[in-house]
């Protein structure tokens, strides 16, 4: 593997069963490969890539990308192919029941349990592969989550959230803070770095909800954020075993939607929330800065920190 001469990227998708809560979710798989690609559509949008091509050479790191509430696996993809291209299996999972298409578990405590469970599906899927567990640098990955999804990363990496958030709040009914609650969710020793986009993270807003994260975090903010405003950011410095271990910025002039890989011309000019950065704001090019961002941040803290 060469992580500083790009490769071309070739494609997989799968399907992923949870039998036991009966629940189904997509996965698209990005992967190194030596084999050209050209262009194909994956719904409304379109990436340079070689289906079910060969596997380059080599073991690769795993990264993850859980997505926001109600939004796709699909909307990250400036920064999945990029990771890609540089020596990275990067798997795109779209989270059953908060989704664009099915958003039954929005705001449920369901809805925590399930996130970060769904994760951890994926990588013991992905390892337990025979075609693809030979490509993959065995039992550790990384996860990149967007809103909700860097609530799902939190949660994975030793995060205990509280359920409803609203029991948090200065002016909260004392019977609905009475009943506020725990709830349980998986952790998984293998995740060795997270980046977290506008991370939602109220749920962790009691003391020791994160203090058994520790490891290394890129978070990144949008500075025109009514949705994941600053105190968000706040709530993981100030609650994770180490704080030194966050390396913490504002993206100047970016909205929370921001992180969404620009749109195609014709779904932006629908004129969608997701679609709209602040006036002035050049998402083009901020992506184009992103994914190297990225990039740089798990070459030196995920992959050559074994």
């Amino acid at each position: 593997m060469t992580q500083g001469h790009p490769m071309f990227v070739g494609s997989r998708q799968l399907t992923l069963h949870d039998a036991e809560l009966g629940l189904q979710m997509p996965l698209l798989l990005l992967y190194p490969t030596r084999q050209a690609p050209h262009p194909v559509a994956f719904g409304p949008y379109v990436m340079d890539v070689s289906p079910e091509a060969e596997i380059a050479t080599g073991q690769f790191p795993l990264v993850l990308i859980s997505h926001g509430s109600g939004g796709s696996h699909l909307l990250y993809r400036s920064i999945a192919l990029h990771l890609a291209a540089h020596g990275y299996m990067v798997a795109m999972l779209e989270h059953p029941g908060n989704n664009r298409l099915d958003n039954q578990f929005m705001g449920k405590a369901e809805n925590l349990q399930y996130r970060p469970r769904h994760l951890q599906l994926a990588a013991d899927t992905l390892f337990a592969d025979a075609q693809l567990a030979g490509h993959l640098q065995p039992q550790r990955f990384a996860v990149i989550g967007h809103s909700m999804g860097g609530y799902s990363a939190l949660a994975l990496a030793g995060g205990e959230p509280w359920y409803p958030p609203e029991a948090f709040k200065p002016d909260a009914d004392p019977e609905l803070a009475a009943s506020a609650h725990k709830v349980a969710v998986v952790h998984d020793a293998r995740l060795q770095a997270l980046v977290l986009l506008a991370p939602a993270t109220v749920w962790f807003l009691p003391a020791g909800a994160l203090a058994k994260v520790d490891l290394p975090i890129l978070m990144l903010s949008a500075e025109h954020d009514p949705y994941t405003p600053a105190w968000h950011n706040q709530i993981v410095l100030q609650g994770v075993a180490n704080p030194a271990r966050v390396q913490a910025r504002v993206v100047a002039n970016a909205g929370h939607f921001s992180f969404l890989s620009p749109f195609p011309p014709k779904i932006k000019s629908g004129g969608s929330l997701p679609t709209q950065d602040p006036e002035g704001f050049d998402r083009e090019a901020f992506h184009e800065q992103l994914k190297q961002e990225i990039l740089v941040y798990l070459n030196l803290h995920y992959l050559h920190a074994q």
